[in-house]
C-alpha cells in the first residue's frame, strides 16, 4: 500500500482508493440491479432483453459445469463475474485504478470463494459427509488435502493480481513510449485482457465450488471402480 491509495485513517480501520472504488462498484451493481428488476415485462424492451441474455449465458456456463446445482450456485457466480467484469473494466476510466490490481482486494476475493466452497459443499452434503472427503482415498492425505486448499486459494488472489498489475504497467509503458498515437489497441488490448482475467476467476471459482459440491458423487465413482 502506497500513501496516495490512503484516503482515511481511523485507528487500525485504513480506507484506500481500492476499497473505495470497491463501494461504488457494488452499489453501482446494486442501483442497477434494482432499477432493471423493478418493472420487469413478459415483452421485455432492449435492456431486459440485454440482461436475461447476460443472465442465460451466466446459467448455461454454471450448468456446463454442476447442472445439478445450477440454481443454487448460479447467483454467487453470477454476482462474482459481473463484478469482476466491471472491476477490471474501471481502470479504463481516467484516474481510476481497478480493484483487481491491489492484493488486499483479489485476497479478499480469493478468501470469499475458499469459504464459499465449503459453505455450499456443507449445506448440500452435511458436515460429515462432506468432512469426509478430506480423508479420501486415504486418511494419510489429510495434510495434503488441506495444504492444496490453502495453496488453491492463494494462486487464486495472486494469479488475478499478477495479471491486472501487469497489464497496467504494460499499458502505461506503451504509452510513455508511444504517446497518444496507438491509444486505441492499448484500449482493446485492456478489454480484452480484463474481460479474459475475470472469466478465468469466475471459471476457477465454479471448478472449485462444484467440486466441493460433488466431493462425495468422485468418492463413490472410485470406491464403485474399485469393487468393479
Amino acid at each position: 500500500m502506497n500513501e496516495e491509495t490512503l484516503l482515511v485513517k481511523l485507528g487500525p480501520l485504513m480506507i484506500t482508493s481500492t476499497v473505495v472504488t470497491t463501494w461504488v462498484i457494488m452499489g453501482l451493481i446494486w442501483i442497477c440491479s434494482w432499477l432493471i428488476t423493478r418493472k420487469l415485462r413478459i415483452d421485455p424492451g432492449p435492456l431486459q432483453s440485454a440482461t436475461e441474455g447476460i443472465v442465460s449465458s451466466i446459467e448455461a456456463a454454471v450448468a456446463a459445469v454442476d447442472a445439478q446445482h445450477a440454481q443454487k450456485i448460479m447467483p454467487f457466480i453470477g454476482s462474482l463475474w459481473i463484478f469482476l467484469v466491471i472491476a477490471n473494466l474501471s481502470s479504463l476510466i481516467p484516474g481510476i485504478h481497478a480493484p483487481t490490481r491491489d492484493l488486499s482486494a483479489t485476497s479478499a476475493l480469493a478468501i470469499v470463494v475458499f469459504f464459499s466452497t465449503h459453505w455450499f459443499g456443507i449445506r448440500i452434503q452435511g458436515l460429515k459427509e462432506y468432512l469426509r472427503h478430506f480423508l479420501s482415498p486415504s486418511p494419510i492425505l489429510l495434510p495434503f488435502n488441506l495444504i492444496s486448499e490453502i495453496t488453491r486459494t492463494v494462486a487464486l488472489a495472486v494469479r488475478l493480481f499478477g495479471n491486472m498489475m501487469s497489464l497496467e504497467m504494460a499499458a502505461l509503458l506503451i504509452l510513455l513510449v508511444a504517446g497518444f498515437l496507438a491509444p486505441i489497441p492499448i484500449m482493446m488490448l485492456h478489454i480484452v485482457e480484463a474481460l479474459v482475467q475475470a472469466y478465468i476467476f469466475g471459471m476457477l471459482a465454479l471448478i472449485y465450488v462444484a467440486g466441493g459440491i460433488q466431493s462425495h458423487k468422485l468418492r463413490e465413482k472410485k470406491q464403485g471402480d474399485s469393487h468393479a
